[in-house]
């Protein structure tokens, strides 16, 4: 419990890193979503090894291959039944370039930091309980959540620029969807605190592994292919692996 500080600390950070990705739209007049692709590929890969090769390693070391995996689908399950029922971000830009023009971009815009918000409120609990574990497995997590907050923060404010040339309601918006992650972090502290054990601990990782996997393959590979070629998003995608592998081994 010693480590909490800092877990506060470090999901504030990867929260407010959606606004790293907001504040381009003071200096950027174009987007290039080919950058967007290969930050997304990227962030897929730091998160799918992050959760397979540390997460649920250390969580069936602890507790056991049937309790750690039973809470890894458990993870996947809850953010799956929370993620249809939230619109989808490449659904509603399929609207928006089909008829409804600007209105459409601002609605995009939106929903976009609608179901970020949404989403944060897990993330917030992954970077939070992963560096109450372990303060090195906790850095990790915050650059593999931070690394995909950024193109999030401008796939919320692009759309909203560009339907009310206000650079300040943009980033704002952004900005806000991603302090829902350290919010998202202080509430699930607030309510397992009281029964935080080693077996909740190791659970909890293997829960929120759950949770980061199904985040990447159904949000952010699929974007990824979406807005670049195919061959950069995968090699993007290992080129994170192969990043946060080598992170692991200088840490080891």
């Amino acid at each position: 419990m010693e480590n909490v500080p800092i877990a506060f600390l470090f999901s504030f950070i990867a929260g407010v890193s959606t606004g790293i990705g907001s504040l381009t739209i003071f200096f950027i007049k174009d987007l290039k979503y080919r950058y967007l692709s290969i930050f997304m590929g990227f962030s897929a890969g730091v998160m799918i090894y992050v959760s397979f090769a540390e997460l649920l390693f250390s969580s069936i070391h602890d507790i056991g291959f049937l309790y750690g995996n039973a809470a890894f689908f458990l993870g996947s399950l809850f953010i799956a039944l929370l993620d249809f029922t939230i619109p989808h971000e490449y659904e509603e830009e399929h609207r928006a370039k089909n008829g409804e023009g600007v209105k459409g971009l601002a609605r995009t815009g939106l929903l976009v930091a609608l179901g970020i918000t949404i989403h944060n409120f897990p993330e917030g609990l992954i970077t939070l309980f992963g560096t109450i574990k372990n303060l090195d497995l906790g850095f990790l997590l915050l650059i593999a959540v931070a690394m995909h907050n950024i193109p999030e923060g401008i796939s919320v404010s692009f759309p909203i620029y560009y339907a009310t040339r206000d650079r300040r309601k943009a980033f704002t918006w952004s900005f806000l969807s991603g302090l829902a992650e350290p919010v998202g972090g202080i509430i699930g502290f607030l309510i397992l605190s009281p029964f935080i054990n080693a077996f909740l601990l190791s659970a909890v990782l293997a829960f929120v592994a759950g949770i980061m996997v199904f985040i990447s393959f159904d949000e952010l590979l699929p974007l990824s292919l979406k807005y670049g070629e195919e061959h950069i998003a995968i090699a993007s995608l290992f080129l994170g692996m192969i990043v946060i592998a080598l992170s692991l081994l200088l840490l080891k």
